[in-house]
C-alpha cells in the first residue's frame, strides 16, 4: 500500500534530524522537496543517494494530480520542506488532504519546528498561544493586527527580515509601544538571536542594526 511520509528537516542545526528522518530518507522510493538544492545538500551531508523532484509553493496546485500518481506507483513516498515541518507555513497541506481523499495513508514525524523554540525562549506564557504564520502583505493585513490586538494569549508570527521594522512598527501602532514582543532570529544556527523588550524598543535595536536570516515574533498578549 502507497504512503506518504510527512519528514521535518533541520530549521538550522543539521545535528537535529532525527534517526527516524534519516532511516525514513533512506529507504523512501521518492522524495518531493520544496527547492531540490536545499534538500540535495542534506541528503548529501547524510551520504543518502535518493531521486529528488520539486513540489512547492509555485507549483502546488498544477503538480497535485501528478504527484497523486507518482506516490501511488511507489510504496514510500516522502514530503519535505526547505526547514522545519512541512505544511507549517510551507507547501504540504494540499497535499496531504488530496492524499487522504484518495485513500492514501499519511504517516508525520514530529521534528523541528521554529515557533516552538521562539515561544518557549520568548519567557512569555506558553501553556495558550496563537500561530498566525505570515501576516497577509497587504489586503487584510490591518484587519489581521486588529485582531491580534486585542487577543490575550501568546502569538507568533513569522516575518522576512526586510520586513521586520515595519512589522515591528505596525505592532507599536495597533497595540501599544509598550507591548512587549521577542524576536527570535536565526533559531539553532550559528548566530542565533534572541532579541526581548517593547515593540518600540526591539524596533528601534532593528533600524540600528538591520537583520538577515530567518524571524519568529513572539507577542505577548493583551493584559485583562
Amino acid at each position: 500500500m502507497s504512503k506518504l511520509f510527512i519528514v521535518p528537516t533541520p530549521i538550522g542545526n543539521l545535528e537535529d534530524i532525527t534517526l527516524r528522518a534519516i532511516r525514513i530518507l533512506s529507504e523512501t522510493d521518492l522524495i518531493f522537496a520544496e527547492d531540490t538544492r536545499v534538500t540535495k545538500k542534506l541528503l548529501n551531508h547524510l551520504e543518502i543517494q535518493k531521486p529528488v523532484q520539486p513540489f512547492h509553493a509555485h507549483n502546488e496546485h498544477k503538480s497535485l494530480a501528478s504527484a497523486i500518481d507518482k506516490i501511488k506507483g511507489n510504496t514510500s513516498t516522502v514530503l519535505v520542506s526547505d526547514a522545519g515541518t512541512p505544511g507549517i507555513s510551507d507547501p504540504g497541506f494540499l497535499l496531504v488532504r488530496e492524499c487522504l481523499a484518495e485513500g492514501i495513508k499519511i504517516e508525520c514525524l514530529p521534528g523541528p519546528a521554529a515557533l516552538i523554540p521562539a515561544l518557549v525562549a520568548s519567557g512569555f506564557p506558553c501553556d495558550r498561544f496563537v500561530f498566525e504564520g505570515f501576516l497577509p502583505h497587504k489586503k487584510g493585513r490591518q484587519t489581521r493586527l486588529k485582531i491580534i490586538a486585542e487577543e490575550t494569549r501568546t502569538v507568533v508570527l513569522y516575518e522576512s527580515p526586510h520586513r521586520l521594522v515595519k512589522c515591528l512598527g505596525q505592532i507599536a501602532e495597533f497595540m501599544g509601544e509598550d507591548r512587549k514582543v521577542c524576536v527570535a532570529r536565526e533559531i539553532t544556527k550559528m548566530y542565533e538571536e534572541y532579541k526581548r523588550g517593547t515593540a518600540a524598543e526591539v524596533k528601534a535595536h532593528y533600524e540600528a542594526n538591520p537583520p538577515k536570516g530567518e524571524i519568529v515574533i513572539v507577542i505577548e498578549g493583551k493584559n485583562g
